[in-house]
Parts: C-alpha cells; sequence; structure tokens
C-alpha cells in the first residue's frame, strides 16, 4: 500500500509537471480554431488525435518551462511549490517527461494531422520553451509582448490540423489572444511583483512601475475589443458571437479602467482571473456560434 501511495503520488507529481490547467486551455482554443475551420464529421476521430498530440507537445513544453526556470521558481510565492523545486521530481526525470510527452505528441500528429500542423507545433514549443523562457524572458520587459507569440499559435494549430492550411481567419484568432496575452500577464506580475523581483525577471512592473503597467493593461483591453470584432466583420462569426464579444470586453475595460484609477492587490488579481475567464467565454462564444450557424441555418 505504501508503494502504490508513493506511486500515485509521483504520477501527480509527473502530471502537474506537464501544466494541465494551462493545457486544457491551450487544447480548447485549438479546438475552436478546428472548428473554425469546419472539418468534415467522418474526420473528427483523427482530429482528436491530432489535438491529443497538440496537448502532449504543451507539456513537454510546459516541463521543459519548469526544468529550465526552477532556480527562479524557487525564489517566487507562486512557484515554489512545482515538482522540481520541492524535489519530488528530478532534472533528469523532468528532461525524459518532456521528452517522452512531445515525441509522442510529434508521433500523433504526423500519423493524424499533417506536416504543416507537425511543424507549427514544434516551432511553437521551441518559441516558448527557450526562446521565451531562455533568452526574452529574463532580458526585457517586453518579454511577453514579443513571446506571446508563442501562447497565441493553438487555434492556427487546430486550424491547420484541421485543413491542412492556415487563412486569415485563423491569423485572426492568433491576433485575438496574442493582444489578449500582455493584459492577462501584466495583471499577474502586478500583483507578484516583489517575486519577480526576487526571481531577477525584469517584468513591466518591475521596470517601468505600477502606474505605466496600469495604463498599459486599459490601452490593451481597448485594442483587444477592436481585435475580437474582426472575425464578426470578416462573416466567419455571427451575431451571437458579437454580443457575447461585446459583453466580455464591456466587462474587461470596466475592470482594467478601475483598476487604473484605483490600484490593489485584490483588484488585480481579480483581472487577472477575470481575463482568463474571459479567454474561455469568447473562444466559447466562437464555438457555440460556428455550431448553431451549421445545425440552424
Amino acid at each position: 500500500m505504501q508503494s502504490l501511495s508513493l506511486s500515485s503520488r509521483s504520477l501527480a507529481d509527473l502530471w502537474a509537471l506537464g501544466k494541465p490547467k494551462v493545457v486544457s486551455l491551450i487544447v480548447f482554443c485549438a479546438a475552436v480554431g478546428a472548428a473554425m475551420a469546419q472539418p468534415r464529421w467522418q474526420d473528427l476521430p483523427q482530429l482528436t488525435l491530432a489535438l491529443v498530440g497538440i496537448g502532449l507537445i504543451a507539456m513537454g513544453a510546459a516541463a521543459m518551462n519548469c526544468l529550465f526556470e526552477r532556480d527562479k521558481d524557487a525564489n517566487m510565492s507562486r512557484t515554489r511549490a512545482r515538482p522540481l523545486v520541492r524535489g519530488v521530481v528530478g532534472a533528469p526525470e523532468a528532461a525524459a517527461y518532456a521528452a517522452v510527452t512531445t515525441l509522442s505528441g510529434t508521433w500523433l500528429l504526423l500519423v493524424f494531422a499533417n506536416p504543416l500542423t507537425t511543424i507549427l507545433t514544434l516551432a511553437t514549443c521551441f518559441g516558448y520553451a527557450v526562446v521565451y523562457t531562455r533568452w526574452l524572458k529574463p532580458a526585457t520587459p517586453q518579454n511577453i509582448v514579443i513571446g506571446g507569440a508563442a501562447g497565441a499559435m493553438p487555434p492556427i494549430l487546430g486550424w491547420a490540423a484541421a485543413s491542412g492550411h492556415v487563412t486569415a481567419e485563423a491569423t485572426v484568432l492568433f491576433l485575438i489572444i496574442y493582444t489578449w496575452t500582455p493584459p492577462h500577464f501584466w495583471a499577474l506580475a502586478l500583483y507578484r511583483k516583489l517575486d519577480y523581483a526576487k526571481a531577477g525577471l525584469p517584468m513591466l512592473p518591475n521596470t517601468h512601475g505600477n502606474e505605466f503597467t496600469r495604463l498599459s493593461i486599459l490601452l490593451y483591453t481597448f485594442v483587444l475589443a477592436a481585435v475580437t470584432l474582426i472575425p464578426f466583420a470578416l462573416q466567419c462569426s455571427g451575431w451571437l458571437y458579437l454580443a457575447a464579444a461585446i459583453w466580455l470586453n464591456g466587462g474587461f475595460i470596466v475592470r482594467a479602467w478601475k483598476l487604473n484609477r484605483n490600484y490593489s492587490d485584490e483588484a488585480s488579481r481579480a483581472l487577472f482571473l477575470f481575463s482568463i475567464r474571459y479567454l474561455t467565454w469568447l473562444f466559447a462564444a466562437l464555438l457555440v456560434d460556428r455550431l448553431a450557424t451549421l445545425f440552424l441555418f
């Protein structure tokens, strides 16, 4: 019984190493991108396996991120409970985990998707695990703006998996997440400012101050609101999505406006948590709108 318990804890720690909550949102956005590409119903089983492949490579990238940043993570209250920091998972195990998940995901994409999706997904993995984590994050306060391109790729990956190519509509979905990323992450950086200072990372609040960061968040929310209207303007989404986008953007702007005028850690954390729900609900609205169009019209 004791060995079984230890084994269960080890599996749970390895599972946590892949950041499953973050990866679930990545796979969901990829699935929405795939649905927007209007795949054939008979292709659904292989498309599902392709999405699993995208998820596995994302988990591999997350494990690499934890491996590369374990020393910095030890200095931050938000991350010091991660498996590598606690020592319950060693660096060789984490490297093996990253290799197995990445190679398994690559095999699934090669078999059940297409070369374009495989190349784009592996490039995204490299962009997040190496370009962002190793190069940009410790080098510039604009790390999340530049590195956000990797995090914005999931809908393009799903679209490519479903259709074998990337269109202007897929790029718009990329732009939505790309524009959403800075206000989402800067809200976190504001109330975790001391953590990032201890870790020696040049996040925007540490280099340019809280006031500049709060204004940047507010300005980005206005840009984001405009970008989210593009799918309707291009007629790749309908009135249901438009109504949801207007409602969600209103909530984001009001919260960013209040944070800009009167700062508190609680308001910053609330904006960060809302931004996660915002992206989930916005892409859910895209999905429901597309399904409604297919079945009702």
